[in-house]
């Protein structure tokens, strides 16, 4: 792709194409007119944008270029009652890497380039999710790997046909799982957490989990693209 696109130029061709990934709820590439060369709010100093898919759709991943932009509801609340919304720590389990944002666009990336062994995942419940997500994530909520929610039979579906784990004789062989990065609301967020030591409960090797603790609080607060899935209706608001 031409980089002497604009940005808005660029969007209106997809979008004429029936390319569109769903309404862009940060870095609305619709606000104004964008040189991809000489974007002043980038990713890194040599990373200006990434271009991505979503649920089968092209968009590019960058920042609000907009120097008055400000967080949009509800992830500029800083008081939540705790708990349950209590602040996670670092560290949410042994052998579980923390990362960043730079880390989970670059694993972003993987999945876009059709590595079968990376899966981006939302663990937040539909209500959280139908606001928007990041950019290439699937959406498997704790509900659906909590015990406490889910029946062995669902469990096991999942870890069968999403995670890549095999089973024989009544025993789980976790040798080809996928690498997960989970993520949930932010710092103060109990989703992904939840997920996490339910896979770990199961055997899910601690290595094979990454965690971005930031989660969407932290990704908003970077102005990142997001986007709202298909199964939301188109819903923006």
């Amino acid at each position: 792709m031409s980089q002497s696109l604009t940005l808005a130029v660029l969007t209106t061709a997809l979008m004429s194409a029936g390319l569109g990934a769903g309404p862009v709820r940060a870095a609305d590439p619709s606000d104004a007119l964008f040189d991809l060369d000489a974007l002043d709010v980038r990713i890194t100093e040599t990373l200006s944008h990434v271009e991505l898919s979503h649920e089968g759709r092209p968009l590019l991943l960058m920042r609000h270029q907009d120097p008055a932009h400000t967080i949009d509801a509800p992830y500029d609340k800083t008081a939540r009652s705790c708990p349950p919304y209590c602040i996670q720590p670092m560290q949410i389990a042994p052998g579980v890497e923390t990362i960043g944002e730079l880390e989970l666009i670059d694993y972003l990336k993987r999945v876009d380039a059709g590595d079968a062994d990376v899966l981006v995942i939302d663990s937040r419940t539909e209500e959280w999710v139908s606001r928007g997500t990041i950019p290439g994530a699937v959406h498997i909520p704790y509900t659906r790997l909590d015990p406490q929610y889910a029946s062995p039979e669902q469990i096991a579906e999942i870890l069968q046909l999403e995670l890549g784990a095999a089973r024989a004789d009544g025993l789980w062989n976790f040798d080809g799982v996928k690498t997960l990065v989970l993520f949930c609301n932010g710092a103060w967020c109990g989703q992904s957490p939840t997920n996490i030591k339910a896979l770990l409960g199961l055997g899910y090797p601690a290595d094979r989990i990454k965690w971005y603790r930031g989660g969407m609080q932290s990704w908003e607060s970077l102005g990142l693209t997001t986007v709202v899935p298909k199964a939301a209706g188109g819903r923006d608001d």
